[in-house]
């Protein structure tokens, strides 16, 4: 009778363990401009194929977002729309656009990719430029949405992200709008924003009122300061300023001095040859502590 009360107890014990490691599973989700094999256009589309794989690896819950550029062929890479979280509308400034929600598996990873779509901003041929090389005027908007869209998804989940590692400008209003507009959702009142920064910069200078766009409820015009330069810089400044942690990927001085002057905390520079999982596992792991 003693013997089966310690393999009983045993087995308690076992059970309490098991349940208290997958109740402190990180979780994780990445938003980026593009991902491998997907979509390449720049180091990006590697860098958030590899990590979360590794993270994913090492036991943390991974989540990953996108956008539903028109480069993307739905057919050979098996998106299908997510009906439960498609059939919202997202307002960017005056206008309102539908949301709508694909997903698709990466085939050599045990990983799913969200896509978020929208026919007006994302059904181009193209990325960021037209066929003649132009910086498309709306990328404003289509980062807004993206950011917005990305978020609403979140929601519609119901999934509560430990941290959310932002990549690339087009990430750059995520870190605001958790911290301003989405910082009493119980979803997200926890949450703690990576914003990695690439080389990736573009010389055009948006047009109208940037600020009108972007703003929505608790944001105070004070607080879009940086983006009066309507530009690539103005976006950075503005990711880096709300985010938790700032990072460089690369060696950039530019974008080093950019961040040193906010006076965040980043990690070490990295180039795309490095392998970053365990930087980024210990950084992960210190914002949850």
């Amino acid at each position: 009778m003693r013997g089966k009360f310690c393999v009983l107890l045993r087995l308690g014990y076992l059970y309490l363990s098991l349940k208290s490691n997958n109740m402190s599973k990180i979780r994780i989700l990445y938003v980026a401009s593009e991902i491998n094999p997907f979509l390449q256009t720049t180091e990006v589309a590697d860098f958030v194929r590899k990590l979360p794989q590794a993270m994913q690896e090492r036991g943390m819950e991974i989540r990953i977002l996108v956008p539903r550029f028109g480069l993307i062929n739905e057919r050979k890479n098996r998106l299908h729309e997510v009906v439960r979280l498609s059939g919202i509308n997202i307002a960017v400034g005056d206008e309102e656009k539908p949301l709508i929600i694909k997903v698709a598996s990466i085939p050599t990873a045990k990983l799913q990719v969200y896509f978020i779509d929208n026919e007006d901003y994302f059904h181009r041929k193209s990325v960021f430029h037209d066929k003649e090389n132009k910086f498309f005027e709306d990328n404003d908007e289509r980062a807004i949405f993206f950011c917005k869209g990305v978020i609403e998804t979140v929601r519609k989940l119901g999934w509560s992200p430990d941290i959310v590692h932002c990549n690339d400008w087009i990430t750059s209003f995520i870190p605001l709008y958790l911290k301003t507009t989405y910082k009493k959702d119980p979803l997200f009142k926890n949450t703690k924003t990576v914003f990695t920064i690439y080389n990736n910069s573009f010389s055009h200078k948006f047009k109208g009122d940037l600020m009108g766009k972007v703003r929505m409820m608790d944001i105070e015009d004070s607080m879009l300061g940086n983006l009066k330069s309507a530009d690539y810089e103005g976006f950075i400044k503005l990711g880096a300023e709300f985010a938790d942690v700032v990072n460089v990927a690369g060696d950039n001085k530019k974008l080093e001095g950019l961040v040193k002057k906010l006076e965040k905390k980043k990690v070490e520079s990295y180039t795309k040859d490095d392998d970053h999982s365990e930087s980024f596992f210990n950084l992960y792991t210190e914002l949850v502590g």
